[in-house]
């Protein structure tokens, strides 16, 4: 294949051609794309039959990428705001005249503090390029202040650092040949189609599956066994589990003397959790806790397959240590198709440091905004201890007025008349709805970007396939034509999107390869920590950590009970979480109207016996409601919600819902025990229905 010579080489537009890409979208799955093209006009995506996670198949949302592509919606031309906040009106303006006035408006907020300037972005792509690429290198050269960006993963990941050193764990391809699968809050159908498929194949030679969820999903119901706990116990179950192990010696003694740090420590805690307690605090009977631990004890490889949705509480960073410690007390790890995974991303030899460019803020330390709060932050005041009021946002790659949590009070800051903001996008967003200027951002198909993932070792190149519809642009060019307003002239800002895609791995991965194949595989043991070595400080993996203990925290992972227990509010009796619809991923695909039409309608689900209790019958509008604000939709009486739980399935635009809101509208802006994360499913609602 001809390598280009330029990232501004458009895509030659043959009568017919294929394009490889890669999916740019926050799912461990990061699939080979190929796009077919037919005179400068993409025609089919479908996933690459040579890259073998992918495997030729794509979920149901990216197969109409083409749909997003060219939707009608589309933004194709900067807007700028002639309406009030929110009433989503704009007219048309100039690149030249938007980018202008943002940067004039930009330097004058610079010159008093550039600290009072937020970026606010997460994994709208997750390209290393469009995402961060000449974004961090702008806002690093600015001095505006830091975003911690832990709106997904964060708690998970401290979790895993705490426990193994990084966010790494076993090779996804090897769940194939495990005997016993754990499938630990995740609804991998929906979520990890390509997993699935490997869990399939094990289930047909023989493998035993388990599926850990408050809800009955669609990956419960094709498992051999549902364990329906309640919301945030996950690491009382762990160590549940863990005490079995000790009590029936089930234990791996020799990796767990050669490889693991803390054991004595550790193993007093497991046993002050017999599976009765567990059993009490869960919610679930005792023998599938003791049924559970003798599966995992005696079975090998057995494997688990960890996800985000545990972590979400305010135990989650707690819940997924308890958890990682398993593998390593069975010796699950000495097995290609045994020990863990949550995430892959720590295995990738990323060079942020280049790719961002941290030494451009030239010794300065500005403040950091967590993402997570930005509700209440857009709305404090100037103080000695805050710093300056946050005066601009520059939002591109997420949706925080859908996404992001306690949304009256994020809508209530977005409002703010004296606050500045510029939204990057492909369509108008709810957030978009209050920028000053939306400028028209290209999506996967127009322009070059390269991936990591954190569910397989695999890196990924991205192709345009297609010229920018209109006058969209691409994140990188926004931002370089901002820094040459702003008289930023070092010479990274020149760094064309082909050069920052050779950057992100420099030598550590082949771009020959990229170029040919459009992917490459890491050189990775297949069974990487079978004799230890793990990224900790000592190599091996640390039941009792040094550093939490440092930070005034318990060593050892324990069950933190949810900052909203079911049970301790009278007036708010249902426990509520938020998982993701089917068809959706967050807020992106939202406005597809196949997929909008296979969703159907914001949706509560809802157990038959807490609905009977409030005289609820499916099809009802409800209102759903606590102290922070309420959320109108329409419920479903149906099994997946266990009693006492529903189900509020996110994240729809709030503009598409009866009310104007969605199910963020409850969620609160409390944090997790590490990592700073939201605690989306530790949430205590009423529901009542307002159907005649």
């Amino acid at each position: 294949m001809t390598e280009p010579t330029s990232s501004t080489d458009q895509p030659s537009f043959q009568k017919s051609s294929t394009v490889l890409g890669a999916c740019p979208h926050d799912c461990p799955d990061t699939c080979a794309l190929i796009t077919t093209v037919e005179h400068g006009v993409a025609v089919r995506v479908q996933g690459n039959p040579a890259h073998r996670h992918t495997d030729g198949a794509l979920c149901t949302k990216v197969s109409r990428y083409t749909e997003r592509t060219y939707h009608p919606e589309r933004l194709l031309q900067p807007l700028k705001r002639v309406g009030p906040k929110g009433s989503g009106r704009f007219e048309p303006v100039g690149w030249d005249a938007a980018l202008d006035d943002i940067a004039a408006r930009l330097t004058t907020i610079a010159a008093r503090d550039p600290q009072a300037i937020q970026p606010y972005s997460y994994a709208g792509t997750m390209g290393l390029v469009q995402g961060e690429g000449m974004a961090a290198r702008f806002f690093h050269r600015l001095g505006a202040a830091h975003l911690e960006r832990t709106i997904c993963a964060s708690a998970g990941a401290e979790g895993l650092m705490n426990t193994l050193g990084g966010k790494v764990g076993m090779k996804v391809e090897h769940f194939a040949q495990a005997k016993l699968i754990v499938i630990w809050g995740s609804n991998s159908i929906a979520s990890n189609l390509h997993f699935w498929r490997l869990a399939q194949q094990a289930k047909r030679d023989g493998a035993r599956l388990v599926c850990i969820d408050p809800r009955r999903s669609e990956t419960a119901e094709k498992c051999h066994e549902h364990i329906a706990l309640r919301p945030g116990t996950d690491a009382a179950l762990a160590l549940a589990l863990m005490h079995e192990l000790v009590q029936h010696d089930w234990l791996d003694h020799d990796y767990i003397e050669q490889h693991t740090e803390g054991w004595a420590l550790l193993r007093e805690r497991a046993l002050q959790w017999p599976p009765e307690r567990a059993a009490a605090v869960c919610g679930v009977p005792v023998q599938q806790i003791t049924d559970l631990a003798r599966a995992y004890g005696t079975t090998q490889p057995a494997a688990i397959r960890l996800n985000y949705g545990m972590q979400r509480v305010r135990g989650g960073g707690n819940a997924v240590r308890a958890v990682a410690c398993l593998p390593a007390l069975v010796g699950a790890w000495r097995h290609p198709a045994g020990g863990l995974l949550l995430s892959a991303s720590g295995h990738f030899p990323v060079q942020r440091a280049a790719l961002h460019r941290p030494d451009l803020l030239a010794g300065r330390t500005p403040r950091t905004i967590n993402m997570s709060t930005i509700g209440n932050d857009l709305l404090r005041p100037a103080s000695p201890g805050f710093g300056p009021q946050i005066e601009a946002l520059i939002v591109y790659n997420s949706n925080p007025v859908a996404v992001a949590p306690e949304s009256g009070k994020v809508v209530q800051g977005f409002a703010r008349d004296d606050l500045f903001t510029v939204v990057l996008e492909h369509f108008q967003t709810d957030t978009a709805d209050y920028a000053d200027y939306i400028l028209p951002a290209t999506t996967q198909l127009e322009h070059w970007d390269i991936h990591a993932s954190y569910g397989h070792t695999d890196v990924l190149l991205n192709r345009p396939a297609i010229a920018p519809l209109g006058q969209a642009r691409t994140n990188t060019d926004i931002f370089r034509a901002l820094a040459a307003r702003m008289g930023f002239d070092d010479p990274c800002f020149a760094d064309d999107d082909l050069q920052l895609c050779r950057t992100a791995f420099g030598d550590a991965v082949s771009f020959e390869t990229l170029l040919e194949h459009g992917h490459a595989t890491l050189p990775l043991p297949d069974a990487p920590f079978a004799h230890g070595g793990f990224p900790t400080a000592s190599g091996r993996c640390t039941f009792f950590s040094p550093r939490l203990a440092a930070q005034g925290q318990d060593g050892l992972p324990d069950h933190l009970p949810n900052f909203e227990t079911a049970g301790s509010s009278p007036h708010y009796p249902l426990a509520m979480i938020s998982p993701p619809a089917r068809n959706f991923l967050n807020s992106t695909f939202v406005n597809v109207k196949s997929l909008r039409d296979m969703e159907g309608e914001p949706l509560l689900e809802m157990h038959a016996d807490d609905a009977g209790a409030r005289g609820i019958q499916s099809g009802h509008l409800v209102r759903v409601f606590n102290d922070r604000g309420e959320y109108r939709c329409k419920v479903k009486v149906s099994p997946r919600a266990r009693p006492g739980v529903v189900n509020g399935l996110g994240v729809w635009w709030r503009k598409l819902g009866p009310s104007g809101t969605n199910v963020n509208e409850l969620t609160s802006q409390k944090l997790t025990d590490m990592g700073h994360g939201p605690v989306f499913y530790d949430c205590l609602v009423e529901v009542a229905s307002l159907s005649a």
